[in-house]
């Protein structure tokens, strides 16, 4: 499983015109599944969204949580984080999980998140979705949890 985490001061998501997920400050979470993952990487990956300290305390240090500061998470299925660039101009995406498996799993990521007690919008699952945010500072971290 890898994940894309952007702390952001707001984020949405619309499908064809409507807004399906939006959150205030926490963290804008795009999700990537490929066909190992399980329950163990699921687990591990949310644990680290929850737990990633890239939040300033009051000396402006990066101490906090997205649990720490009542944060929110805004979590967006995207397969393209599996894209293979390695050979020619268009990116392979066989390392990508099939949608059934996928879905599974990343529900399971975000029911592991709001049983951590977060807030939890997302996007829709397969559709085209038009993304916004405002990345703040700008903070992005990728978390792979084949690469732990």
């Amino acid at each position: 499983m890898r994940v894309v985490i952007q702390r952001c001061k707001h984020a949405e998501v619309t499908v064809e015109g409507e807004v399906v997920g939006r959150i205030g400050e926490g963290l804008m979470v795009l999700v990537g599944v490929t066909h190992e993952d399980d329950e163990k990487d699921v687990k591990y990956i949310a644990d680290k969204v929850a737990g990633l300290r890239i939040f300033e305390d009051e000396e402006g240090k990066m101490n906090f949580s997205v649990q720490d500061v009542g944060g929110a998470v805004l979590s967006v299925s995207q397969f393209t984080l599996y894209g293979d660039t390695r050979k020619g101009k268009r990116p392979n995406f066989m390392a990508a999980a099939k949608p059934d498996a996928a879905k599974a799993l990343y529900e399971a990521f975000n029911q592991e998140l709001a049983a951590k007690g977060l807030t939890v919008e997302t996007g829709k699952f397969g559709a085209m979705m038009d993304v916004s945010l405002t990345n703040w500072g700008p903070v992005t971290i990728i978390i792979d949890s084949r690469a732990s």
